[in-house]
């Protein structure tokens, strides 16, 4: 009977890591997409027309959920915070190179942007150290957490629209899309087997807007394939 028991927590804990060393793995593709846009911008020595922000939010969202998974607001949560220490340090240069080769205008405003993040996850940090009850300090990074993800996983609704209004899957590049999938389906599962509410629901709501993207890309992709394929109707008479 014991060994039954050691036996099934053994494929529990098998399981629950893989997961997140998945969900690692496939969130380091997504970390590593922007690098061909640096790679332009410094060739050209410009920003051109793009922007800065989304780079933002992600910092800010590795630094919440990088804090959340320490020990010091979450046992048990180490995966988590590997994964987001190499995004936010993936973000951080990324920031930085941005800034380099901005105009004069988007630097300051990208520097101001950068500062306010860095000053509210030091506001984050000091004022869950101040919550002396574990479950609460819990609560309170997990929420924050939790919000920071799905307003994350949300943004691609913008990018759905445009698919749809454009019957275009140009600006919906599917390595994206299937690497968003893959990567919020692991920590999905990896938040189910770790029992944790504020890992499983973003991701949860991630993995089902990552099937809508992919469904979409599938969708036009095929029918813009069949259009350009279709014979003319024209008759010819000899």
């Amino acid at each position: 009977m014991r060994m039954s028991v050691f036996a099934a927590y053994s494929i529990y804990t098998v399981a629950k890591d893989a997961a997140g060393v998945a969900g690692n793995i496939f969130a380091f593709v997504l970390f590593v997409s922007p690098i061909p846009t640096f790679r332009r911008i410094i060739r050209n020595g410009s920003t051109e027309l793009f922007s800065g922000l989304p780079y933002v939010y992600a910092l800010v969202n590795c630094l919440i959920c990088m804090w959340y998974g320490t020990p010091l607001i979450s046992p048990d949560n180490l995966l988590i915070t590997t994964v987001n220490s190499i995004g936010a340090i993936f973000q951080f240069v990324y920031i930085i190179i941005f800034m380099i080769y901005a105009e004069k205008e988007k630097k300051v405003r990208m520097l101001g942007l950068l500062l306010a993040v860095l000053g509210i996850f030091a506001i984050i940090i000091a004022g869950s150290l101040q919550i002396a009850d574990d479950v609460t300090r819990r609560l309170f990074v997990g929420s924050l957490s939790c919000a920071s993800l799905i307003s994350m996983f949300a943004s691609p609704l913008f990018i759905i629209k445009l698919v749809i209004q454009t019957k275009s899957v140009e600006f919906m590049p599917f390595h994206l899309s299937l690497s968003t999938f893959l990567m919020s389906t692991s920590f999905f599962l990896y938040g189910l087997l770790n029992e944790d509410p504020f890992i499983y629901t973003p991701n949860g709501i991630g993995t089902i807007l990552a099937i809508v993207q992919l469904v979409l890309y599938f969708y036009y992709e095929n029918k813009s394939r069949a259009d350009a394929s279709g014979e003319p109707l024209v008759m010819s008479y000899t």
